[in-house]
């Protein structure tokens, strides 16, 4: 959905790094969205979203219900956040995956620790070492941004008073009911009945309903 979003928006998707479960589907995937006003856009798509669906292997017709956590931060510039590599622990390993291919046949994964907050990222995806460590410490760097901003939200009720939600991941911010074509984002009451198109990167009007109201809740905050 958000790389489609991404397409029509004429964004650029890079995917950082991807697993996938044994049963099929995806555990866990990071990627990075270039382009102007990206960050704006998307950063209140941030928490858990609940799809309610009948299973093609569902014979008794019941509605299963499944849930995806996403979270959207900015990416962290070498000025946002300063990482002292003697605070790195770095570790290579061989990479796992499909043998015979030369991205498992030499150390080329990396894992950064980052010991004053015990923060690990992994990276494997590529055959170079140094691609992996450039991607894994652009991921460490952001999530470490994440960490800051998240502590001084919680010593600015102001700030988050004008914010949408909290942006929990315990927060179920929006449901899809793909039997009935609907959307329902709780936050703001919101409803359209068009799963399909929303599905396939049609998000404009998500988008644009929660910047307004952003918009509206900041304005009250500052009259109040």
């Amino acid at each position: 959905m958000y790389s489609r979003y991404a397409e029509r928006t004429g964004w650029r998707v890079e995917q950082l790094s991807a697993s996938e479960q044994g049963i099929g589907g995806v555990k866990e995937v990071v990627f990075q969205i270039n382009g102007r006003g990206a960050y704006s856009k998307l950063k209140h798509e941030s928490g858990v979203h609940r799809v309610q669906r009948v299973p093609t292997t569902e014979s008794g017709g019941r509605i299963h219900t499944s849930t995806a956590s996403v979270a959207v931060m900015p990416e962290a510039e070498d000025v946002d956040v300063v990482v002292d590599p003697n605070d790195l622990k770095v570790d290579v390993y061989r990479s796992s995956g499909p043998g015979g291919q030369s991205v498992n046949t030499t150390d080329s994964a990396v894992r950064i620790t980052h010991l004053p907050t015990g923060l690990v990222v992994s990276m494997q995806d590529e055959k170079s070492q140094l691609q992996n460590r450039e991607k894994a410490l652009r991921v460490l760097r952001s999530r470490l941004l994440q960490a800051e901003q998240e502590r001084a939200a919680k010593e600015r009720a102001d700030v988050r008073s004008a914010q949408i939600g909290t942006g929990d991941r315990s927060e179920k911010i929006r449901t899809y009911n793909i039997p009935q074509s609907r959307i329902t984002d709780h936050r703001i009451g919101l409803t359209v009945h068009n799963v399909a198109d929303v599905l396939s990167g049609e998000l404009d009007a998500i988008v644009a309903a929660l910047s307004d109201e952003e918009q509206r809740r900041r304005l009250a905050a500052l009259s109040a």
